[in-house]
């Protein structure tokens, strides 16, 4: 049983191995709907919007906003500035929200009572339990010079992984202290209990440039793979890869640990 559903820009997809009440998937399929609702930037009626010019003032707004604003202020500070809310003097809560999101909706489903699961909201994924007996769930990473091939496949078995990347939107993800786009980088992908952290870690350590990876890994205790346009990879902290999945990177890989 995968359902979807289509919400802030992306497919969302449930992997059900247990079944579970249409209710419960429909309360974690709006939680989506509520998170485009009051974060989009692209909506002139969105909280988000309405706190930007100023007609609503960050006391008055939603806990929900206030507890998003302050995971990326939090980032912001923890990055030096690489990861930040605004850019070209707009507030966009875009690098936290999906990932947010995503945690709450995989939260909700396991409070109701679901199992066996993986939640995946446009490559950012949470997992619960086992794809089935005496098997743990794995998740590929895509190859940023070919979509058609895979850097490699990682074992995650209950875990959240998210990938920044610009292989298929292009440059837009910014280094907050300089104001220009992040090239360094072809796509970082994180891995931590909680897909909030690795998704805002995702995007601040493809911000970062080459100091990201083991900043991540130390501070953050989450583990990262990170490819450069050239076909290197660094990875940073543990990483159990799938058996003949492994990346071949180029020579001049390096591994910090």
């Amino acid at each position: 049983m995968t359902p979807i559903h289509h919400c802030m820009g992306t497919v969302v997809s449930l992997d059900l191995r247990v079944p579970a009440p249409d209710a419960l998937v429909a309360r974690a399929f709006a939680v989506f709907d509520d998170a485009e609702a009051r974060f989009s930037p692209f909506r002139a009626d969105s909280e988000l919007s309405r706190v930007g010019r100023s007609e609503l003032a960050l006391a008055e707004a939603s806990t929900e906003l206030r507890e998003v604003l302050a995971i990326g202020e939090a980032f912001e500070r923890a990055s030096g500035g690489a990861f930040s809310l605004r850019h070209d003097g707009r507030l966009d809560a875009n690098g936290v929200v999906k990932g947010w999101a995503t945690q709450r909706a995989a939260d909700l489903l396991s409070d109701g009572g679901a199992t066996d699961f993986c939640l995946n909201a446009g490559g950012d994924l949470v997992t619960r339990g086992a794809p089935a007996p005496r098997q743990r769930w794995q998740a590929g990473i895509r190859d940023p010079r070919d979509p058609a091939h895979l850097l490699g496949v990682m074992v995650l078995g209950e875990a959240a992984m998210a990938t920044s990347g610009a292989y298929e939107r292009g440059p837009h993800i910014f280094d907050g202290r300089s104001g220009e786009s992040a090239r360094y980088w072809a796509s970082i992908t994180v891995v931590d209990p909680d897909l909030t952290v690795a998704d805002v870690l995702a995007t601040a350590v493809f911000a970062m440039g080459p100091a990201g990876p083991g900043w991540a890994h130390r501070e953050f205790g989450c583990s990262v793979v990170a490819a450069r346009p050239d076909g290197g990879i660094v990875v940073a902290g543990p990483v159990e890869w799938a058996e003949s999945q492994v990346p071949q990177p180029a020579p001049t890989e390096a591994s910090l640990s």
